[in-house]
């Protein structure tokens, strides 16, 4: 059957414009054909919150973004180094062990395709004992139990080297390879003399702990912060301000890592700088999802990463 001239036009015309329409659709930008994966860590941590909000804000500004919950720090290396996702919150010395294969990346060698985009906030080192136990600071750990954070993790190097720092060796104590929260059972079970965790401060497991005893934070002295910042360039000064915890009034001089946001190479300069600055025109939305996000500043942004390889976008945004 012959189709009438008016027909054919009107047909011709429609299909033209569908065409278009998927044309546009398929090219409407590079931002939102890539789906920006951000792997953040266990839902009762601060890296997911954290990540959350971030998803939310390159979601707003044009991009195309989804955080998911994950094993942390070294679980989240992985992950960037087999392009499983493409941003992710990370721990500075983590990330440092990574890009120089070393501590758990001993085996497995160095990460090559990782890149920083920019620095959050301060993961406090903490060693957590009872009021009661009568230890005033770290050299009093000599011949104590000490839940020194689980077997390979980010924690129980932080507690290692900063034993080290003192001269203290596992020889030295008996060390119990507990994570935080088993530790912080152990500790009001009384069948540990000592906990740590490295975590933003006010950190809820401590917080608890303080809720049913008194407790003590150790400082980590100044030479010993000598010591730590000059072996490992990932440690930075920290002072735990008091009154963070419940009946703790004294001000605490400690170190910490940085918590920090890294990409892979699926993320381009152009991607990076458009997501950097989406971050840093919105750090009050982050605050907004935990309080660790009023410590993300774009004047501390660069801090901690000397060490590492950055994301060209994401540094033209901050230098």
């Amino acid at each position: 059957m012959k189709l009438p001239k008016i027909f054919k036009k009107v047909v011709t015309a429609v299909c033209a414009l569908a065409l278009a329409v998927g044309v546009t659709g398929c090219g409407g930008g590079a931002d939102k054909e890539q789906f920006i994966n951000i792997a953040t860590g266990g839902t009762a941590g601060t890296y997911y919150p954290i990540g959350g909000a971030i998803a939310e804000i390159l979601n707003k500004n044009g991009m195309n973004a989804s955080a998911q919950s994950t094993g942390a720090s070294v679980a989240n290396i992985n992950m960037l180094k087999d392009k499983q996702v493409e941003l992710a919150i990370v721990q500075n010395d983590i990330t440092y062990y990574a890009v120089n294969g070393q501590e758990m990346f001993k085996d497995s060698g160095k990460v090559e395709n990782i890149f920083g985009i920019a620095s959050l906030y301060p993961e406090t080192c903490q060693f957590i004992v009872l009021e009661s136990s009568g230890i005033k600071d770290i050299s009093g750990l000599k011949g104590k139990r000490v839940a020194v954070g689980a077997a390979g993790s980010g924690a129980e190097a932080n507690a290692r080297q900063i034993l080290e720092a003192y001269g203290i060796t596992y020889d030295d104590v008996e060390e119990q390879f507990l994570s935080f929260s088993e530790g912080s059972y152990a500790i009001k079970d009384g069948t540990v003399d000592a906990a740590f965790v490295t975590a933003g401060y006010p950190t809820s497991s401590v917080q608890d702990i303080a809720s049913q005893n008194k407790i003590r934070i150790l400082p980590v002295g100044d030479e010993q912060v000598k010591i730590l910042s000059e072996k490992y360039p990932f440690y930075t000064p920290t002072t735990i301000p008091a009154g963070v915890y419940q009946d703790f009034n004294e001000e605490v001089k400690t170190v910490s890592v940085k918590a920090i946001l890294v990409a892979n190479d699926k993320i381009d300069a152009a991607l990076g700088e458009k997501l950097t600055k989406a971050i840093f025109d919105n750090v009050d939305k982050i605050a907004a999802s935990h309080s660790a996000g009023k410590n993300i500043t774009k004047e501390n942004a660069l801090n901690g990463m000397d060490f590492m390889k950055m994301n060209e976008g994401a540094t033209k945004v901050l230098k």
